[in-house]
């Protein structure tokens, strides 16, 4: 018997194959129906598909011809909402969904309300259309780093969210960013908090092993190509293993350079 999975299907929506002559696609609903190439089977006798089922219940559609499509509007779904559509056909030929990517979740958020404060960011959300992750932005040394990272729950109607966050000296910017299947970024507006936090410094400028900052930050070294070296958040970064030469050091709200011995 001739088992074909679509690898070109696991790139963009969940997809297993549970017993032979059957497959299954998970998703979200996001208000547009599949379609199917459906092939005569290796009979000769009628067509592939035999059984279409969305979230365990069998479709009316009708799937005896060379194409078909999976109504799921039928099925009054709310955008976001989970569907596992299963596709049985018969042996000795493969039955192709044209459009998988309809069932992936989209950026699709909108912020009701976002504030910042000393070491956390929280905010409400609506309109989400599936499970994306929210990715936490800090504007520091002059670029947007991803400082966090929290699961959506894909809720349309509403969710609230909370991160703790780390600050920096002066002026904090913080944004919320999600990326769907279509990799163009959503991005949210941004907020702003005024940190008094005493000011970092770091020594020596000339290093043989240790570099020490006046209190914990997140900081990025970088060799004078623009390669990064080492990044992380501490009090101290061992850099003995590093070769000589001239080095920067992002750390705080600051860009400034040592050498190493």
């Amino acid at each position: 018997m001739k088992k074909i999975l679509f690898a070109c299907l696991v790139a963009v929506v969940s997809f297993s194959s549970l017993s032979a002559g059957e497959m299954t696609l998970k998703g979200s609903f996001q208000g547009e129906n599949l379609y199917v190439k459906n092939p005569f089977a290796a009979s000769g006798v009628g067509f592939c598909v035999y059984e279409v089922t969305v979230n365990g219940q069998t479709t009316t559609d009708e799937i005896n011809s060379s194409a078909f499509e999976v109504d799921l509007s039928v099925f009054q779904f709310a955008i976001g909402q989970a569907i596992s559509v299963g596709i049985k056909y018969k042996d000795d030929c493969a039955p192709k969904v044209l459009n998988p990517e309809v069932l992936n979740a989209r950026a699709t958020f909108e912020i009701t309300n976002m504030n910042v404060t000393d070491g956390e960011l929280t905010w409400s959300s609506k309109g989400e259309s599936g499970e994306l992750p929210y990715i936490i932005e800090q504007f520091r040394w002059n670029k947007w780093v991803r400082v966090g990272e929290i699961n959506g729950t894909g809720n349309s109607a509403g969710s609230d969210y909370k991160a703790s966050v780390r600050q920096h000296v002066g002026e904090n910017r913080f944004r919320l960013k999600q990326v769907d299947y279509r990799k163009k970024p959503r991005y949210s507006e941004e907020v702003k908090f005024i940190s008094t936090k005493a000011e970092v410094t770091f020594s020596p400028t000339r290093v043989d092993d240790i570099i020490n900052f006046s209190a914990p930050t997140l900081y990025e070294i970088y060799d004078e190509y623009g390669g990064i070296v080492f990044k992380g958040y501490a009090e101290e970064v061992k850099v003995g293993s590093l070769e000589k030469g001239k080095y920067y050091i992002n750390y705080d709200n600051k860009m400034e350079m040592f050498s190493k011995k």
